[in-house]
């Protein structure tokens, strides 16, 4: 699979990345009960796909993922790159809440490496900036962090410009880890060029929206979700008159792109992120092998720019309908 820089790092990273928010199980912001030998049966098929990073969080079922991340690359840490993340803590009632003191990073610095079973993590990131006042006091620890050799490069997760502009002169910023897909735009007026204009990779998450742009989502789909899958419960696109919209969007134009290609309308969605010159790797979630199988089929596509404006066109017809 082809690799690219991230950044100025020295990290090459498969343009795919293996996300790992679904194999945290069930939590306020997961997607439903998740079997772990499914989990890791998916990751080591990602690994043998060619996918060389994971990326995944502490607060993606508050340690689970991390877990079940390392059971499946123990004894395959040299094939592979492993990206975490700090900033939220559980909050007692199954959701979560943001901390950034220098204390509370350390602590989930090492929870991290233990739980993933590694001596340093390649890319550890700040979640959210949240709060605000002390993204400077957790970036000096994760600085020390890389100093210590715990971890190899440091990086930003849901960072607007100013917010980035105010770590720089503390330590180098390796990556960006920003939404981005063709119905979620809005990094590429501001932050995709200031990312370019100082060297920070983008590691782009939810190429996909949560699975909305894979072809299998209808109204009856989401009907049968289980109630502790966040979609259901907090993700507007999955809900009318988006739904509609959206899926009107993946009908007429990303299965009959997906269809010219040989792949499905999803594959069609991560191509579209990829196809943007700032953004070094997609993070794509996946619960089964089959689903990771599917998934690196969309490092191969290449989208025309006959394909690229029938989805500009597809997306003003998508707005049209969501106008009021």
């Amino acid at each position: 699979m082809q690799k690219r820089r991230l950044g100025r790092s020295e990290l090459d990273l498969t343009v795919i990345g293996f996300g790992a928010w679904a194999v945290g199980g069930p939590w306020l912001y997961g997607w439903g009960r998740q079997e772990d030998d499914a989990s890791i049966a998916a990751i080591q098929c990602a690994l043998d796909q060619g996918i060389n990073w994971i990326d995944t969080a502490h607060v993606y079922g508050f340690g689970h993922s991390e877990e079940v991340v390392g059971k499946a690359i123990r004894g395959r840490r040299d094939r592979v790159l492993v990206a975490t993340k700090c900033s939220r803590l559980p909050d007692g009632q199954g959701g979560a809440f943001g901390r950034l003191k220098a204390a509370s990073v350390r602590e989930e610095l090492e929870g991290s490496l233990r739980r993933l079973g590694v001596e340093a993590i390649d890319l550890y990131q700040i979640h959210w900036p949240e709060p605000e006042e002390d993204i400077e006091e957790a970036w000096v620890e994760i600085a020390k962090a890389v100093q210590q050799g715990k971890v190899r490069y440091a990086g930003l997760s849901n960072f607007n410009v100013p917010q980035m502009q105010r770590l720089e002169s503390i330590a180098p910023i390796a990556s960006l880890q920003p939404p981005y897909s063709m119905l979620r735009r809005g990094i590429e007026e501001e932050v995709l060029p200031y990312c370019k204009k100082q060297a920070i990779g983008v590691v782009a998450y939810s190429p996909m929206v949560s699975g909305l742009l894979t072809g299998k989502v209808t109204a009856q789909w989401v009907a049968s979700l289980p109630e502790d899958d966040w979609r259901k419960r907090f993700n507007k696109e999955f809900r009318e008159p988006n739904l509609s919209a959206n899926v009107d969007l993946v009908e007429r134009t990303l299965r009959p792109l997906g269809e010219k290609h040989g792949v499905d309308p999803g594959q069609v969605a991560v191509a579209w992120t990829l196809r943007h010159p700032v953004v070094t790797s997609a993070i794509v979630g996946g619960r089964n092998a089959r689903q990771v199988e599917q998934t690196v089929r969309a490092a191969q596509v290449q989208l025309s720019d006959a394909d690229l404006a029938a989805i500009e066109e597809g997306l003003k017809v998508r707005e049209a309908k969501l106008q009021p």
